[in-house]
Formats: C-alpha cells, structure tokens, sequence
C-alpha cells in the first residue's frame, strides 16, 4: 500500500482503524514475554542452572540500561520521520547513538573497567565475573540490531503497517526456539553466552525483517513534505534527549526496588513475591504499553475518538489484575504456572493487589505522554521521572522505616505511588498549558474585537 493511499485512510479515522493500528503492538509487545521463556527455559537445562542464568542476567541488566538509549529511537522516529530529508537526519542520530552505546559497551567487555563494574556496581561474586563479561561481549552486538530495528519500527508504526511489527516478533520467536533446540541437542548450554547467543540470533533478524519492511516505506515518502519543518539533525536530537534521560532516569528505580525490601524482615520472601507479582503486572500491562503511539498518530485529526478508545482499552489490564489478585485464577496460576506455593503465594498476592494501582494509573500516563509528543515537549518528561523516582524512593523509605513487616507489598505500593505522582505533574502540566493558551487566544480576541470598536 503506497503512502498516498495511507493518508486517504487516516483521513476517515473509527474505532476499526485504531483497532487495526493498536492490536498488532499490542501482541508484539506482550510477545516480548516469550523471548525470556525460551532463554531462560534453555538456561535451566544446564548442569549448573542457578550460575549459568545468573551471569546471564546479571549481564542482561547493564544490557537493560544501555537498551533503553537505543529504544526511545522508536518513538522520536515515529513522531518526526516524514520524509527523506528528515529520515537521512534521523538516521545519522541513530548512528551517533548507537556508536555511542557501542563505544561504552565495548570498554565493559573488553577492558578491567567491565570486571570493576560487575564487581562493585552489580555485587557479583568473583567466580561469576568472568562467565559475566563474556555473556556480555555478545550482548554488546544485540544493541546495534535493538537502535536498528527501532529506528524502522517508528518509520513502520507512523504509516499504519503495524502488523510487520507482530510479523517481525513472531520470526524473531520462531528464529530463537529453533537456536535453542540445536543448542540443547549439542548439549552447549552451559554457559550464560547461550542465552546471549539466542537473543542475538532473534534480535538480529526482528532488525532484517524491520530494515526491509521500513525501508519499503522509505522509498515512498516524497523528498521533502510541505510543512514539516524536521531538516535538521539538531531538531531531532532536541526532540530525543529528554526521552533518553527520562529513561535513563527510570533505571534507578528497580533497584532502588529491591535494595530497600532488603532490609525488610523476611527479606529473600519479599524480594521473590515482589518479583512475582512485577511479572505478572509486566505480562498484562504491557498490552498498553503502545498507546502513545495511538495519541502521536491519531490524536490531532480525532482527539475525542482516541480518548474514548484509550479510556476502553485502559481497563482491560485493571480488569485481569483485578480477576488474578482477587480470585482462585490467581492461585491457580501461582501454584501451577509459577510453582510458588506457601507463604510466597500468600506475599506474591498481596503484592499483586497493589500493583493494580498501577496498572490503572499507567496507560493513562502512556496517553499524556504521548500528548507531550505531540506538542514536541518532551523536556517534561525528564522533570516527571524525576519526580517519579523521587517519590518513589520516599515512600519505600517510610514504608520500610515504619512497616518492614509488610514485604513484596512496600515495593508495589511504592512504584504505583511513583507513576502516579508521574501522572500527576504531566497532566498539571498539560491543564496549565491549555489554560495559557486559552487565555491567550482570549486575550488576542478582546484586542481584536476593541480595535474593531475603535475604528
């Protein structure tokens, strides 16, 4: 479908087009989930699972936060990659950033300043530091193929073919499962590199199927489209920082997370029903995770439809959290989908029912994130996460100096009290900006109507 004929579709927007735009990031994003089953499924079958899965997560978290630089590619490409002129721009930043995060992660795997930071950021012991690095020597690649396939995932989701994004995720899972099964048919998995091995393999081709679909699309944009202003690489760079700080930021609050629930009493149960109930919250959230991009593509043309769609869709998560926390659904699915049992059960579903604050306030705070986009105000999103972070950690500090009783349910309680002080400085945002400019629009109307009488 050529891009003209994309245009004449969004001109006569219903709820079947967003469904037809939001479904498919929704399964890709939720597919997501299954690239972690499958690796630490092959882990397991090691002869030493708890090491071998060890140094390859311990890996995967530095991986984590260089990642997130390379992730928020995707929506600045989305919100500015209209034509050729300014993809050329945006292709040129994604080459700096990806040099960039290549350079570091390079100077980790490959010279003492990996081992120091493994050691004394990470706290892992002596014997794991050496299996850490080189998993990490092969993770360093897979983030070249992430800033690839994010940039041609903004170019892809800004002209409605989303499905090449679920398309992309399902030969992705298909690629990893077949590595896998060779894997343990050598019986090779006794290392963490395995993991990283796989993840490599299915990154690399969600990025090929990604580069050819994106840049089909490419090829049909006109050289340059009357009154998009994007010619510069500094433009898309003002656009971008604040959404890498925002999430660089972010990064300090999980194990800000877990630190605290250490000094809790009973500090192993609460750190694992934290863990749990995260999981699944992650698992069903994550079907929302995309509706910013509904708000960046939809929302100027049909802003009433798409707050409507997302007041719709936002209870879906609340709804089976609600179900899982409240009903022998979820003991169901802790005892025999997760093998938690016990006291952990018990601590797993009081963790849970906090978390349903925050699956009530997210999607939300994706939507007026998605509204900072659109305006090109993304410098708010720093000063939001900021605040997140901040009154996350005091309400982990008060809840552990007062309650160290209450466990997994001082980290839930925490990260949704976090997201809804988040929440809460964008939308007072939003509302004292719409007020300025309603005030203003008055204000040039009064003068305008006295200039008249005047006359």
């Amino acid at each position: 479908m050529g891009i003209p004929a994309e245009l004449e579709r969004q001109k006569s927007i219903g709820y079947s087009t967003l469904l037809r735009f939001f479904i498919p990031l929704s399964i890709s994003a939720s597919l997501v989930t299954i690239s972690h089953v499958i690796i630490n499924s092959t882990l397991a079958k090691a002869s030493n699972p708890a090491a071998v899965i060890a140094s390859y997560a311990i890996a995967m978290s530095l991986f984590g936060i260089l990642e997130r630089i390379a992730v928020m590619l995707r929506p600045t490409s989305a919100a500015l990659v209209k034509d050729k002129i300014s993809f050329r721009q945006m292709y040129m930043i994604t080459f700096y950033v990806l040099a960039a995060i290549f350079a570091v992660s390079t100077l980790v795997a490959f010279t003492p300043i990996g081992e120091w930071v493994f050691s004394s950021l990470f706290n892992v012991e002596a014997s794991v530091i050496g299996a850490t690095v080189d998993t990490y020597k092969v993770l360093l690649f897979v983030t070249i193929f992430s800033g690839t396939r994010c940039l041609f995932h903004g170019i892809i989701i800004s002209h409605f073919r989303t499905k090449w994004l679920t398309i992309g995720m399902v030969v992705r899972l298909l690629f990893m499962a077949g590595a896998a099964a060779i894997f343990i048919s050598q019986d090779m998995v006794d290392h963490g590199s395995i993991g990283a091995y796989i993840f490599l393999i299915g990154m690399a081709i969600e990025a090929l199927v990604s580069l050819l679909e994106g840049m089909h699309v490419v090829r049909q944009l006109p050289e340059k489209k009357q009154g998009h202003r994007i010619e510069k690489k500094r433009q898309i760079f003002k656009f971008y920082w604040p959404l890498m700080a925002a999430s660089l930021i972010a990064v300090i609050i999980g194990p800000a997370v877990n630190i605290v629930l250490g000094w809790s009493k009973e500090a192993e149960t609460a750190i694992a029903a934290y863990s749990i109930a995260l999981s699944i919250t992650h698992l069903f959230l994550s079907f929302t995770s995309y509706i910013h991009q509904v708000v960046l593509n939809f929302y100027k043309s049909s802003s009433k439809l798409v707050t409507r769609f997302v007041l719709l869709f936002s209870n879906l998560p609340v709804l089976v959290l609600l179900i899982m926390a409240y009903s022998p659904v979820g003991i169901w699915f802790l005892r025999t989908v997760m093998g938690v049992s016990g006291v952990l059960l018990d601590e797993s579903l009081t963790a849970l029912r906090f978390f349903i604050w925050l699956a009530i306030f997210f999607p939300w705070l994706d939507f007026v994130n998605g509204l900072l986009m659109v305006r090109g105000e993304t410098r708010i999103m720093s000063f939001s996460q900021a605040g997140n972070v901040a009154a996350t950690i005091s309400c982990l500090l008060l809840l552990i100096t007062f309650s160290p009783e209450k466990g997994g349910m001082i980290g839930a309680f925490s990260q949704s009290f976090g997201v809804m002080v988040e929440l809460s400085i964008v939308s007072l945002y939003l509302y004292a900006a719409s007020r300025r400019k309603r005030n203003t629009l008055t204000d040039r109307s009064h003068h305008l109507f006295t200039k008249r009488i005047d006359k």
